[in-house]
């Protein structure tokens, strides 16, 4: 039953999510495939936390909107998700998920509260931060760079990654309780909030330094896509492999591993 009632939930979701161009096609399914599994091999607190994730997440890729459009055509993913994104965001805890039903361990909630705070922290931080004043500096050296170019921070940017962070340990410890779990509030918060913020930061870097990144050769932007201003980018540095996802996924992890520790200690 509880598969059934993940597959309703999750095609509900992601049907709404497509209807209103937030998902794409391939996205729709890759959400209807992980909603399901983590309601069914979980329970509505691994279900809830990617909810709360993914229904934040799209309301503030549609604030401010018009003022993002330029910017995110310099982005390798956009407000519209794809398979590759969905599970690059959720797919480490849809495996957490499925591992913690055979055994069952704190490892891997709060792996999961890490791993989902950092995705959270990651998007807040890029779709408020994209809207500040103020330019980005570099992560690296706090060189000036222009809106939008990977590897920049901003005070703006931090803060919501830090709201957002929080948002997701309070969240995750309201679910855990209502789902039966003995749950602290602290170990929750503490965990969601140092994991967010180092994966937020380890995002940063390693867009600054591994991630592929590409010159427009007509506008002369530094860019994630391989095509802009209508002509083929000129790569510039990082490794090919190194895509967007890819430091979604290495920034998650380590992200995760920051909240474990934390709630080690706080436990």
């Amino acid at each position: 039953m509880d598969w059934l009632i993940g597959a309703a939930g999750a095609l509900i979701v992601a049907g709404a999510a497509y209807r209103k161009r937030s998902l794409s096609e391939s996205g729709a399914a890759a959400a209807i495939l992980m909603g399901t599994i983590y309601y069914g091999a979980g329970n509505v607190f691994w279900f809830g936390t990617l909810l709360l994730f993914f229904i934040t997440s799209t309301l503030l890729s549609r604030y401010g909107k018009q003022r993002k459009a330029d910017l995110e055509k310099s982005y390798a993913k956009t407000g519209r998700r794809d398979a590759g994104q969905v599970f690059a965001n959720g797919g480490i805890g849809m495996v957490l998920c499925l591992i913690n039903a055979w055994f069952p361990s704190d490892l891997w909630v709060f792996l999961f509260i890490g791993v989902m705070a950092t995705v959270t922290a990651d998007t807040w931080a890029t779709e408020l931060g994209s809207l500040s004043r103020k330019p980005p500096r570099s992560v690296l050296n706090g060189k000036v760079l222009t809106a939008g170019e990977s590897g920049g921070v901003s005070w703006v940017g931090s803060t919501a990654a830090a709201v957002g962070s929080i948002l997701i340990g309070a969240g995750g410890w309201l679910l855990a309780g209502w789902s039966g779990m003995d749950a602290e509030i602290w170990p929750y918060v503490l965990a969601a909030l140092a994991g967010g913020l180092v994966g937020a930061f380890a995002d940063s870097y390693l867009g600054a330094t591994l991630q592929v990144m590409y010159r427009c050769r007509a506008c002369g932007k530094s860019v994630e896509v391989s095509q802009h201003c209508g002509q083929d980018t000129v790569r510039m540095r990082g490794y090919a492999w190194m895509s967007n996802d890819t430091v979604n996924l290495v920034s998650s992890l380590l992200g995760g591993a920051a909240a474990y520790g934390i709630a080690g200690l706080i436990a």
